[in-house]
């Protein structure tokens, strides 16, 4: 099959966007799986699991099993082929990391995702090297915040068509090298994440699959300075804030887990109950679902 993603193979972009359209989910309820046990998923799970990949690049499973570790987590994420965890410096032995407001904890409340606060539109790793890309990644709920919380999420390859329909330029511009610059991290030892340059939209050389970069964050990002990305980077940010069907809203329980292809996802800002601190596990990885 010729890759659609492909600027000027117009033919095979047109039959991969009509299949696409065809089969989307756009009703939240049906991207959730029941499963019984993350570690050892019974082969009509698996399969559920996965076609829901297949159509939208995510699902969301709910399991009753408890208790749901790191360990268990691994173990879910090895039945899709999801080997090379991105231990990042705030993960954890296994390269799990832990997502709970870390107030007495002075280098973690320095980044969002240990805050209360939200968390705009992004997808995980937008500041990695190529060589650590960050292409799939569970989010397990171990504890839901007492209010508020909720994600939006939207499949990456959605966002590409519906750009593309509306004005091929906007893909031209998101797929320049220099379209978004990450500037460079610094901490009392000098330089801790050096500057990252590269494309929103790119694809996988072995595969060929779409692999989307991206933040909303208006801090600590640097757009390439031209009419044509400036364009495209105000069209998605429109995208992104319509009410398109395409747009799921949740919210994950005690149980609930993501499983995605680095879809794009936001996080609304919440507050933890009497006794109650949200915890979710995160497991990032450089391979994308097998067989999605």
């Amino acid at each position: 099959m010729q890759n659609p993603f492909v600027l000027d193979n117009t033919p095979a972009y047109l039959r991969w966007r009509d299949h696409k359209l065809a089969h989307a989910i756009t009703n939240t309820a049906e991207l959730i799986v029941e499963i019984k046990d993350p570690r050892a998923l019974s082969k009509t799970e698996y399969t559920a699991l996965l076609e829901r990949c297949q159509r939208s690049n995510m699902v969301i499973y709910a399991t009753h099993t408890k208790p749901v570790d790191e360990e268990a987590v691994r173990q879910f994420g090895l039945q899709f082929g999801l080997n090379s965890l991105d231990a990042n410096w705030l993960a954890g032995e296994k390269g799990i990391t832990r997502v709970t407001v870390c107030a007495d904890d002075g280098q973690r409340q320095a980044y969002i995702p240990y805050t209360d606060r939200a968390i705009k539109w992004h997808t995980d790793g937008y500041y990695n090297p190529p060589e650590r890309q960050v292409r799939s990644f569970v989010l397990h709920c171990v504890e839901s915040a007492g209010q508020g919380g909720e994600n939006r999420l939207m499949d990456h390859e959605i966002a590409y068509l519906i750009l593309r329909d509306e004005n091929i330029d906007f893909i031209h511009a998101l797929s320049a090298p220099d379209a978004m610059t990450i500037p460079e991290r610094t901490d009392e030892q000098g330089v801790a994440r050096a500057v990252q340059t590269g494309p929103v939209f790119s694809t996988d050389p072995a595969s060929g699959a779409l692999h989307m970069r991206y933040t909303a964050r208006t801090r600590s990002i640097v757009w390439k300075q031209n009419a044509a990305t400036l364009a495209a980077v105000a069209a998605l940010e429109k995208l992104l804030d319509s009410d398109l069907p395409h747009i799921h809203r949740t919210r994950l329980e005690p149980g609930m887990g993501l499983l995605c292809n680095n879809v794009l996802h936001d996080r609304a800002a919440f507050s933890d109950g009497l006794g109650r601190s949200r915890l979710l596990y995160r497991a990032r990885y450089h391979e994308r679902i097998a067989e999605s």
